[in-house]
């Protein structure tokens, strides 16, 4: 059976092991959506994850869904994560940038045009969206018009392109946890009756028209995209269709050739099963809650070839060392999971720290 320290070929990129960084939202960038030097620091710190899967980046400003979220689609943009590139590139770890849209997970006030947010219908979520302000109601979205979704594709595609000019190594799609993509798959965020609602094929056809035109514009051996099936995150219900709905999706991006599914896993392991038989290139799982002691057991049953880690890397700039010699883990801090500068991003100390101060 494969160990969780087995190399591994994905795409372009050879992985010295089976870990990666899960993607994981900060909000420190600046108000223009440009990451700044902090965050090349702190994603340098981290490199010995091998593949780093960075937080969702909105590929337009309609794209945004929280406060000083990173984007990826301005001249000014790619310049920040061309630091970011580089310093994980030292490292010796490699670096796919995720594309968020947040679609109806939004708010007027986290964006640069103050627009109401974008969504497949007009449909609020009964949930509520961080502000600078604290906590408000989630708007009402506006319903993408056939035009709309053509410009939206096309800022995936412009997003991607940006990432590879800063140097990426790929991109990952989010099509997970309540977002654009999710509410187009889920007929409760759905209802449409054009091409892109009904059917579990319309409702696929947004998601698997993302995919394919960054496939074309970056080579799909550069795309990864990630799905979470049942998730009820952002007020989502994909009703009674779940398996074949995602089974179905699965079949259509599999077509595509992309470098690796990641399924956020939600419990459901006869599904993680039959995509694991339906999927032919490298399978991420991300298994919520997962006990640190089984943090391998996935790649080691063959039920995945990667295993993304999230709160442990963030808390833990050298969690590979630790996790191979048995070492304690920093405990995440989440007070200062986002927008708090240095103080929890870049300060976590490493073994050789932790042991001087103690």
């Amino acid at each position: 059976m494969p160990s969780i320290w087995d190399p591994i070929k994905i795409g372009r990129m050879t992985l010295n092991h089976r870990f990666a960084m899960a993607p994981l939202t900060r909000s420190r960038a600046a108000a223009d959506g440009t990451p700044g030097p902090l965050a090349a620091e702190y994603y340098g710190q981290r490199a010995s994850l091998g593949l780093l899967i960075s937080e969702g980046t909105q590929p337009s400003a309609d794209g945004q869904g929280f406060p000083n979220t990173p984007g990826v689609y301005t001249d000014d943009h790619v310049v920040g994560w061309r630091r970011i590139v580089s310093s994980v590139h030292a490292g010796g770890g490699r670096l796919f940038i995720q594309l968020m849209h947040a679609g109806r997970m939004s708010h007027p006030d986290n964006t640069p045009h103050h627009r109401d947010p974008v969504a497949p219908s007009a449909i609020a979520a009964q949930a509520s969206v961080f502000t600078f302000d604290g906590l408000k109601d989630a708007p009402t979205p506006r319903a993408l018009s056939p035009d709309d979704i053509k410009t939206t594709i096309a800022d995936f595609r412009h997003a991607a392109l940006c990432s590879i000019e800063a140097g990426a190594d790929g991109v990952e799609i989010h099509g997970a946890n309540g977002y654009l993509l999710q509410q187009f798959f889920s007929p409760n965020t759905n209802v449409r009756t054009d091409r892109y609602g009904g059917s579990i094929e319309n409702r696929a056809r947004f998601g698997v028209e993302v995919a394919s035109a960054i496939a074309q514009a970056i080579g799909p051996d550069r795309v990864g995209i990630r799905l979470s099936p049942g998730s009820h995150q952002g007020d989502i219900d994909e009703g009674q269709d779940v398996a074949a709905f995602y089974l179905y999706l699965v079949g259509e991006l599999a077509k595509l050739d992309l470098a690796y599914l990641h399924i956020a896993h939600g419990g459901d392991d006869d599904l993680l099963r039959r995509i694991r038989e339906a999927w032919p290139k490298a399978l991420l799982v991300t298994r919520i809650n997962r006990p640190l002691e089984d943090a391998a057991s996935d790649v080691e049953a063959g039920l995945a070839d990667m295993a993304p880690v999230g709160r442990w890397a963030l808390a833990n700039p050298d969690f590979i060392d630790r996790f191979k010699h048995g070492a304690a883990l920093n405990a995440p801090d989440p007070e200062t999971f986002y927008g708090l500068g240095a103080q929890g991003y870049t300060d976590y100390p490493r073994l050789n720290e932790a042991s001087a101060a103690a």
